[in-house]
């Protein structure tokens, strides 16, 4: 399969591997994984909370 990246995911995909050490091939069936549970999630009537800092406010997270 063939993949193309905008330069936004592109840069993403990047700064994902080097945070983790994964393959680009393990970053990209990851953050597929993550996205669909997120969506089944918002789809069903739920939220997916974020919290950025510890001491911060959790903030429901979206994703255009």
């Amino acid at each position: 399969m063939t993949v193309n990246l905008s330069a936004r995911a592109s840069k993403a995909l990047e700064e994902l591997v080097e945070l983790t050490g994964d393959s680009k091939t393990d970053s990209i069936n990851r953050a597929l994984s993550v996205y669909a549970y997120i969506e089944r999630i918002t789809r069903n009537g739920g939220a997916v909370l974020v919290r950025e800092e510890s001491n911060a406010e959790p903030r429901q997270l979206v994703i255009f």
